[in-house]
Parts: C-alpha cells; structure tokens; sequence
C-alpha cells in the first residue's frame, strides 16, 4: 500500500487544473478525530472510496459551513500510486425545501379533519336554532282542544329543549377545542415544511490514480464555536500523627461546542494551542509624555476629606478590636484513624479513565481514552484528564488588618510538563468540601499555593496599642501620625504548624511624605511580601498551644499645612 500526504490551502486551489473528462465522485466523510483549543477545535473526518484509473474529482458534500478554508489539510493512502492536485472548499449551495411524503400526508389529513369539524359545528348550530326556535312558537299552554296542558308536560317540554341545546353547545366547544390543537399542529409541520435545512460545505480533491483501487482520505480542518476549559480538583488530606500531609489535584477538561455538527464515537484530545491569538505579538505605538496642569484641590477641602477618612479607619479599627474570635472543632492532624475498618480494604472505589499526555515543545495535547461523543448545543462535558498526588507543606496564613480568620494553605511546586492553565478550582480538605477558587497560571517548577479555607483552631488577634497625631519640630514645620498594633497568634492544634501573619506598612509616592518602620517592631521575615509593595510578612513555627506575640509600627511625616489620605494603590 502507498501512502500519500499533503497539506494544501484552498485559496491557491485555482493553480492546479483538473483534466478534461475527469470521473465525478460524490463521496461521503465520517468525523473520526477532533482535538478541541481553548478557542476552538480541529476536525478529522475520513473518506474511503474505491477510485477508478486515471483523474477524478471527489466532491464531499458533508462538511460544515462554518470550516475554515484555509486550514483544509489532506492524507491519504491507497493501492496505486495516488496524486493529488488541488483542494477546494465551496461555500454551501442555496438549496430548496426538500418535499417530505410523511409530512405532506399528515397536513393533509389535518386539513380534512378541520373540514369535518366545521361541518359539525354547522349541524350542531342548526339543532340549537331549532331547538330555540320550538321553544319561541310552540304553544305555551292549551293543548289541541284548547284546555290547558297539564304542569308534567311543560316541563318535560321545558327538560327537552335545554338537552337539546346543551348537547349542540357541547359539540361546538368540543370541535372548537380540536380545531385548535389542529391549528398547532398544522402552523408546526408547515414550518418544518418550509424550512432550509442545514446547509453544508463541498470540499472538491483533485485525484489522478495509475490503477483503479480503494484508497481512504483523511481530511482535517478547524472550525470554531467549540472550546474546553480547565478545570481541577484539590482534595487534601492535612495528615495526622501517622502519615504526613497530601494533595491529590484532578485536571478536567469542560467541553463545550456548537459548531453545528454532532462528534459521535470519536478519538477525542484537547491541546492548549490557542488558535485565535494569531501568530505575532501585538505591536506597540509610542507612548508620549507631556505637561498636565492639574486642579488646585482647596486646603479646606483637603482638610475635610483627611478627616473623613481618618474617621473612618478610627470606626474600622474599633470594629477589629471588638470582633471576637472565632473557635471551632478543626483537627489539624485530620480525621480519627478509628473510622478506618478493616472491611474497608475490601471495598474497591470506581476510578476514572486518566488521558494520555504528549507534550512538545511548545504545547501540551491530552488524548481521552477510548471513544467519545459530543453534540453540538447539549451543554459542557467534562473529562478527568489526569490526577498527581504531591507532598505539600502546609501553612496558617492571616490577615489580621483586613480579617481575623486563619486561613490554611497547601503550597507545591508544579513538576508535571504541561502547565496548569487558569481555571476553577473546588477545593476539599480531609473529605469535606470546603469552597471554591481559582487556580493561576503555572508553569514546570513554578511554586502553587492553594486555600483550603478557615483554621478554627488558630486564634488571631490585632489591637492598637498606640496611636498619635501631632506636630514635629520647634516651629511645627511637619506633622506626625504613629501607630503601633499588636499582632497575636495562639495555636489550638495537638500539634506544631507553621503561620505566616502579613500587615501593611504605608506607602509613600510623595517626595515631601516619609514613611518609617518604628524601632518596636518585630523584624519581619519579609518585606514586600510576594512582590506586594509595603507588605510585612512574619513567618515562624508555632508549638502546640504556643501564643505568639508581633509588635508593628509605624511613623508617617508630612508638611505642615498639608494633609495626608490613606487609601489603596497599586502593588
């Protein structure tokens, strides 16, 4: 068997001719393969025929409008010496309504029991008009002698006209009632009647073949309309005094694809190739600086608005310092190894199908075992597309000024070769779902830190020990404002962990405004902690039922005349 192989862009399809007299196959495709981007998917549908000697022309006429034409690629093989010439992708054709027999004899059927119903309802209003008519000139009481007639017989008389036009009122509604259902149903099939049908795309191969022979055709191309997102499980065991801490992280892969197109019984891969950025980087424009004027802000005014704020931050503090403390029953060490029974070795869990992984140089492709279907429009689908169990080091984390919760971390370094990409993340700690987040980017030997939620057993603490305006200098040429908190941690765990407290120290982008650390603090471990500007970071190991003590202070100095507002900024 000879095997062929050639990529070729439809645009340039004109520069290869086809000879005079060449066989025109229509042959039909079946989606083998489809690897699905972060914006969009490429498509692989095989095409076998027997070709006859000499030129042809194979017309599939199956492929979806919405393809790319210049991303057509083709391979194939066959058992004669195969050429291919050009390839051309025709947008769809304007087609007719196609004539369906079993909806033509459907409409015709309700059509003619709409007509009998009007012919009941015109029956049943001529009884009720007779009926009425009786009952407005029929004697009302002498009989054929001229007596009167006796009391029974009117109203027998009276029963029999009311029967007459209850039975007719009764037929006109029921057929009415029909004949809207009938209605329905005939404004339904005469739109499915005239409806376009799904148009689709001709992509035309240009074949010469030495000797007639089966050949098959696989013919790839992108599409949009389709993505996948990723999407994790962290499920973290916090260890205990006989096994240490683990994490096992499940990567999913959330499909979802409208591309007008069913995939059935497919090789299904997803890549991390985004297609739709391009192939160059965007090109910057000169940025230019020039001189800005801006509006004189009133001292008065000024004034004002740093009191506001001043007073604002005095009510936030009152409200940490009267906020108690929250407790709970979290066991740091994890469950009670007495809920392990023996017979639970015998149980078996289901497990999941993991993809296969290739990565190349500069992309990773996760290849779904076996066979898969998606339609188009049903709404994502999900796939475990790996699972890694990693030893992270735990971690307490608090943030006293902004909350007095302790919040537990697990932290690792990415060792696999594809990267994390950025997608949602649930989060369960010791088998108990505990939240959601968000994982970031992360690269081969990148560290990843991840929240598991609050640590009851870690009590936090912040209060003012000191605070101070006032004027600096014999002739008051500046102001001050000091502060000095207090930062207390106390470990209820059975066992040591590891806490990390972080606060902030202002920030001066102002020549004329200095910030200074007091003499009283704590060092801190680190400064600017993760590359977060004026950010203290205290980091130390704490024993069970260890209460640890943090000092932090700091001075702020400014023109006298001035005023100062503490709010956010940029890291």
């Amino acid at each position: 068997m000879r095997r062929i192989k050639l990529a070729f862009i439809a645009s340039c399809a004109a520069l290869v001719a086809t000879t005079a007299g060449a066989a025109d196959l229509e042959v039909n495709s079946v989606i083998d393969a489809v690897t699905v981007y972060p914006d969009g998917a490429a498509v692989t549908r095989v095409i076998r025929i027997d070709v006859p000697a000499g030129d042809s022309v194979l017309r599939a006429v199956d492929f979806p409008p919405t393809l790319d034409p210049s991303s057509l690629h083709v391979e194939g093989e066959g058992g004669a010496r195969l050429m291919i010439g050009a390839i051309d992708a025709r947008p769809p054709r304007a087609e007719p309504p196609r004539v369906a027999p079993e909806i033509e004899s459907r409409i015709e059927a309700l059509r003619d029991e709409r007509g009998t119903l009007d012919d009941k309802i015109t029956a049943a209003a001529a009884e009720k008009k007779f009926a009425q008519r009786f009952a407005e000139t029929a004697p009302a009481g002498l009989g054929g002698k001229g007596e009167a007639r006796p009391l029974a017989e009117w109203r027998a008389a009276f029963a029999a006209v009311a029967d007459e036009v209850a039975n007719a009122d009764a037929a006109i509604r029921a057929a009415k009632v029909r004949q809207r259902e009938i209605d329905r149903e005939l404004a339904r099939l005469e739109a499915q009647r005239t409806a376009n049908p799904p148009r689709k795309m001709e992509v035309r191969i240009d074949l010469s073949s030495d000797a007639a022979a089966s050949a098959t055709f696989r013919v790839t191309y992108t599409v949009p309309g389709a993505r996948w997102a990723p999407l994790y499980d962290a499920r973290l065991d916090s260890g205990g005094s006989d096994r240490k801490p683990s994490l096992e992280l499940v990567r999913r892969a959330e499909i979802v694809q409208a591309t007008g197109e069913d995939w059935t019984d497919v090789a299904l891969a997803v890549s991390t190739v985004r297609t739709a950025k391009g192939g160059s980087a965007p090109e910057l424009v000169p940025m230019v600086v020039r001189f800005f004027e801006p509006l004189a802000q009133p001292a008065q005014a000024a004034s004002s608005t740093a009191r506001v704020l001043r007073r604002d931050e005095d009510k936030l503090e009152q409200e940490r310092a009267d906020q108690p403390a929250l407790r709970g029953n979290f066991r740091f060490g994890g469950g009670d190894s007495d809920l392990r029974a023996a017979d639970e070795a015998k149980i078996r869990p289901a497990e999941q199908f993991n993809a296969t992984l290739e990565t190349g140089g500069f992309q990773a492709v996760f290849r779904v075992p076996g066979r898969i279907s998606v339609a188009t429009n049903e709404g994502a689908k999900s796939f475990r597309i790996s699972t890694a169990t990693v030893a992270p080091k735990l971690l307490v984390r608090a943030t006293p000024a902004l909350d007095l919760a302790a919040y537990l971390e697990a932290g690792f370094r990415h060792a696999e070769e594809a990267p994390l990409l950025p997608g949602r993340i649930a989060l369960y700690r010791d088998g108990v779902f505990v939240g959601r987040g968000q994982m970031a980017l992360a690269a081969k030997d990148e560290p990843v830190r991840l929240g598991f939620g609050v640590d009851d057993q870690v009590r936090v603490e912040r209060i003012t020990v000191r605070r101070s305006e006032g004027s600096a200098g014999l002739l008051s040429t500046a102001k001050t404002d000091e502060r000095e908190f207090k930062l207390t941690v106390r470990n209820g765990h059975v066992g040591p962990i590891r806490v990390a407290l972080e606060d902030q120290l202002p920030v001066s982008e102002v020549e004329d405004v200095k910030v200074e650390m007091l003499s009283t603090t704590t060092p801190p471990t680190e400064r600017d902690a993760r590359s977060r500007r004026g950010v203290m970071a205290w980091t130390f190991d704490a024993a069970a039922g260890e209460k640890r003590e943090i000092i932090f202070g700091w001075s702020v100095r400014w023109p006298a005349g001035k005023a100062v507002a503490y709010g956010q900024g940029q890291s």
